[in-house]
C-alpha cells in the first residue's frame, strides 16, 4: 500500500500554497471554457505525468458531472477516438504539449496555438493555459510527495 511521503495539511507553507491553487482555479469556471473540456484536458494532464490521484479525482467528477465511460476510457488514446469534438481535440493537444513543454525545442508550437485559438476565444483561452498550469502544478505536487489514489469521492475537494 503507497503512503503519502507528506502532509501537506500538516505545514502552514502547504496549506497556503494550496488555498491559492483552489483559488485561482475558481476564476476558470467563469472563462466559459466548457465544463467537459476543464475535465478532459485535467484528466489527459495528470495521465502524462503519471498523477494518480489527480487521475482518479478527475475522472470521478468528470462521471458524476455526466461524462461518459467510453470518452473516459479513451481520454489517453483521443488521437485515435472518433467521440471527441474539433475544439475537445484542440485543447487536448494544447495540454498534451503544454504538459510536455520540455520534450519540444520551443515548447508549444505555433500550429498547435493556432488550432486552439480558431476553437476558443480570448477567454476560453485564458482559462485553458490557466487550467493547464494549474493541473500540472497539482500534479507536480502530488506526484513528488506520492499522494495515494482510489478513495476520492466526487466533489470531496470542491
Amino acid at each position: 500500500m503507497m503512503e503519502a511521503r507528506f502532509n501537506y495539511y500538516g505545514t502552514a507553507v502547504a496549506t497556503k500554497y494550496m488555498k491559492y491553487l483552489q483559488s485561482a482555479a475558481k476564476v476558470i469556471s467563469g472563462s466559459g471554457l466548457p465544463v467537459a473540456t476543464q475535465h478532459l484536458v485535467e484528466i489527459r494532464a495528470s495521465q502524462i505525468n503519471g498523477c494518480a490521484v489527480c487521475t482518479d479525482m478527475h475522472t470521478k467528477d468528470a462521471a458524476h458531472a455526466g461524462e461518459t465511460s467510453v470518452r473516459l476510457n479513451l481520454v489517453a488514446t483521443w488521437r485515435e477516438a472518433t467521440v471527441f469534438t474539433e475544439a475537445e481535440r484542440a485543447a487536448l493537444e494544447l495540454a498534451e504539449e503544454g504538459t510536455r513543454i520540455a520534450d519540444t525545442a520551443g515548447g508549444v508550437t505555433d500550429e498547435v496555438w493556432a488550432n486552439a485559438a480558431k476553437h476558443y476565444d480570448d477567454e476560453q483561452l485564458a482559462g485553458l493555459v490557466s487550467l493547464i498550469a494549474g493541473i500540472n502544478s497539482w500534479n507536480r505536487m502530488n506526484v513528488i510527495t506520492r499522494q495515494p489514489a482510489g478513495d476520492y469521492k466526487p466533489g470531496q475537494w470542491g
